[in-house]
């Protein structure tokens, strides 16, 4: 059984103008991109002198062997997400470790010094490890497990399924 309250990841990603469409709120395609940054950020390795949280452990890319690839992400909006010059908290866990996937769980708010807190989204994303030559799934290993599972918890309940 999962946690249901386990710990989370608080990662700050700031918005850039460039993430604004023309409503003037970050468009659902930009969003995707800072769930990437935010999860680039907490799962890949930091190069030398950068800060990283325990969770940075995958050396990702060709030359290293591993790939991690999306195989479904979904996202529920609960409100618009205006420009600021505050970075957004992205909150991340595990909604599951797989075999050769994890189902990595976020919610996105405005900054934490900000009175009012709002919850903009919701959304999992299911990323798989792939072998770089063979282009196959490749297993999670026991690092992986170790340093990821005080931050596995229940999986989004999404309000608005089918």
């Amino acid at each position: 059984m999962t946690d249901p309250t386990p710990r989370r990841l608080h990662i700050p990603i700031h918005l850039r103008w460039g993430d604004l469409d023309a409503f003037n709120h970050v468009n659902n395609a930009a969003m995707l991109k800072l769930l990437e940054e935010a999860r680039v950020r907490a799962f890949w390795k930091a190069a030398p002198g950068e800060d990283a949280p325990s969770t940075a452990i995958l050396d990702s890319g060709i030359a290293q062997g591993v790939l991690t690839l999306i195989a479904r992400q979904e996202i529920e909006y609960f409100a618009p997400v205006p420009y600021q010059r505050r970075p957004l908290e992205v909150q991340m866990w595990f909604g599951k470790i797989g075999g050769s996937s994890i189902d990595v769980c976020y919610e996105v708010y405005n900054d934490p010094s900000v009175d009012e807190r709002v919850l903009y989204a919701r959304s999992t994303a299911v990323v798989v490890l792939v072998d770089a030559e063979t282009g196959r799934p490749t297993r999670v290993d026991d690092e992986m497990r170790r340093v990821w599972a005080p931050y596995v918890g229940d999986p989004i309940a999404y309000a608005q399924r089918r």
